[in-house]
């Protein structure tokens, strides 16, 4: 009787697990699928195009769309993505002449991912608009209207099938173009941390 159960508790935990491992196959990969992401990091001054000592804290409301097409696949599972993303950006300038920027930009990314759809590589490279504090310092912006350029790699971890962790290397750009003279611009560099949840 005992070895009766003993058999009958191992078929059934036998069959959870094809059960599992079924459920996993058929669920969509993650860059298939909608999704948000919470950013934030921290971005120091990187070129002398302005006298002041930039110091920048961005966070980030981000979205990004299933891929819209493959760049390359490979039999056992591995492919670059190509996905789209629009983000809602306010940064805290904690060192400089200005105290805010609220800007919006977008941008391509491409998304390397591992067979098992559980790690991916990714950079991405984009732009946008926004308004800043410029306050008539000399060195700092010369007026509230900021475009950025933005480019970030990095490496995404799924720890579910619907949540994932970010790291990256994170770098931005300010400037007017030119509309003002003189035309400082703000270049930061640092690191953006992030994380992500799919919603479809």
């Amino acid at each position: 009787m005992k070895g009766n159960r003993w058999n009958i508790a191992a078929a059934t935990f036998a069959l959870a697990l094809a059960a599992t491992g079924a459920a996993r196959a058929q669920a969509p990969h993650p860059a298939d699928r909608w999704e948000y992401a919470l950013e934030a990091g921290y971005l120091a001054k990187v070129r002398n195009n302005s006298p002041h000592d930039y110091r920048i804290v961005p966070l980030q409301v981000a979205w990004r769309s299933p891929a819209v097409f493959d760049l390359w696949r490979s039999e056992d599972g591995m492919r670059l993505a190509v996905r789209n993303r629009f983000a809602l950006i306010a940064e805290a300038i904690v060192q400089g002449p200005e105290s805010r920027y609220i800007a919006v930009s977008g941008a391509p990314t491409f998304e390397l991912w591992t067979a098992d759809s559980r790690t991916a590589a990714f950079f991405e490279i984009g732009g946008g608009f926004g308004f800043i504090d410029s306050r008539g310092v000399a060195g700092g912006q010369g007026q509230d209207l900021t475009f950025n350029w933005y480019t970030q790699g990095g490496v995404r971890r799924q720890l579910t099938d619907r949540f994932a962790l970010t790291a990256s290397v994170y770098f931005t750009h300010h400037s007017n173009l030119g509309m003002t003279s003189p035309n400082p611009g703000i270049d930061v560099l640092g690191l953006n941390f992030g994380a992500v949840w799919s919603f479809r």
